[in-house]
């Protein structure tokens, strides 16, 4: 691979990135450290929520004060690295990032408990999932730069992508639990606010080589985003069966902290231990798949992840122990991760440059629309009745994976995506 980006001519009439570091120190360094915050702000705030206010509803109401920002924030985040270049995006970004959670730290510990404190823990949720959004469209972006400059390996550079996306879950959860249980918010709040500074000093420097035109507003840019995905039937039956997979994702997510603390009796660092298991089985098959989309293609591969996790979800719902519960967590997110390196590779190989920010901002605005339905339906539905609708999510998501990959299974694009 080249240590380059640069291409040859520009791909569009607005401006080249061109790193100026090879994919270790341009994209893989500062995706490490911005993943580490992600995945801290994004299992930790909950569970601090749930250790402030020791209630459900509330748990559940954060969850949708997290996420609904995050999607308000991803066709803004797409203009911006378009615009800006994902430098500039990821340093803000993530000084901000550090900023919010630094001001929490400091005023939780002198307000105490009570609604002070309720109202300060919804704030940091939204303010840090707008946030992190920003960061993960920047650092993705670079992602998909080296993606293409690999041509036909571009599913090897997701797989490391991806690979530092699951470690990052495999010990940011824990370590926010851990923290958490141990040290207090101060001691997670600083630990994110660390890996957030860190995520803004090593973002690679970029310059502009071609003059820049006006950017796209808003919306004519996710106009641009849903032209390009429509235009692309292989991508979009992809993202579709992925979108309803989510609702069932979206609902394990939310309800975890509920389920294991209120109903299994377990704590803030089992918890965390949950998403850490589930991440080292998907780091498992993330290497998987690496191989063997090299070997069969991206369908039985992409088929066989969507199985997994179809399965597994069907069967969380009947979950009556700890360890169980880890389990089956575990084997739904291996199989979310399959999927996602198969959607990684067809979004890289398909989708133009010149409106690859668009795009990418669309297509994860739709993938994570499910998760705040996901905290309302967990902030209204009774505890004891959770287990039902996990299972009514989870026939959903097998019926929508199962369709999608029907599509998928003589779709020209699933095959010229490992051979190109």
């Amino acid at each position: 691979m080249s240590p380059k980006y640069a291409p040859a001519r520009p791909p569009s009439g607005r401006h080249a990135r061109t790193p100026d570091f090879g994919p270790v120190r341009g994209v893989y360094v500062p995706r490490t450290a911005d993943a580490g915050a992600f995945a801290m702000s994004t299992y930790g705030i909950p569970l601090l929520v749930l250790a402030v206010t020791e209630s459900a509803a509330l748990t559940g109401l954060a969850f949708v004060l997290e996420w609904v920002p995050r999607l308000g924030a991803f066709a803004l985040a797409g203009a911006a690295v378009d615009r800006l270049g994902t430098t500039r995006v990821l340093r803000i970004a993530s000084v901000a990032r550090a900023a919010v959670v630094l001001a929490a730290a400091l005023v939780l510990p002198r307000i105490g408990e009570g609604a002070g404190a309720v109202v300060t823990v919804m704030v940091l949720a939204a303010a840090t999932g707008v946030l992190s959004e920003f960061s993960y469209i920047a650092a993705e972006t670079a992602g998909g730069a080296a993606s293409r400059e690999a041509a036909g390996h571009a599913h090897r550079v997701q797989a490391v992508l991806l690979g530092i996306d699951q470690c990052a879950t495999l010990a940011g959860p824990a370590l926010a639990g851990t923290l958490l249980q141990y040290t207090g918010a101060t001691g997670m709040l600083l630990t994110i606010a660390v890996c957030s500074l860190l995520g803004a000093a090593l973002a690679p420097r970029q310059r502009p080589i071609w003059p820049q035109e006006a950017p796209l507003p808003v919306t004519q840019g996710l106009k641009a985003g849903w032209r390009t995905l429509c235009s692309l039937p292989a991508l979009g039956w992809l993202c579709t069966g992925l979108l309803l997979s989510n609702c069932a994702i979206g609902l394990v997510q939310a309800a975890g902290p509920v389920l294991v603390v209120q109903q299994l009796g377990g704590t803030s660092s089992q918890v965390g231990l949950v998403w850490s298991a589930a991440a080292v089985a998907s780091l498992a098959v993330v290497a998987l798949a690496r191989l063997a989309i090299d070997r069969v293609g991206l369908w039985p591969v992409g088929a066989a992840a969507a199985a997994l996790a179809s399965a597994a979800c069907l069967a969380l719902a009947a979950a009556h122990t700890y360890l169980t519960f880890l389990v089956l967590v575990a084997l739904l997110m291996a199989g979310e991760a399959g999927m996602t390196v198969v959607l990684r590779t067809l979004r890289a190989h398909l989708v133009p440059p010149e409106v690859f920010g668009a795009t990418l901002s669309l297509i994860i605005l739709l993938l994570l629309a499910p998760f705040p339905l996901a905290g309302a339906l967990v902030a209204l539905t009774p505890p004891d009745l959770l287990g039902h609708t996990i299972t009514a999510c989870a026939v959903l998501q097998a019926l929508g994976l199962a369709l999608a990959f029907a599509k998928l299974r003589t779709h020209p694009a699933a095959r010229r995506a490992v051979s190109a």
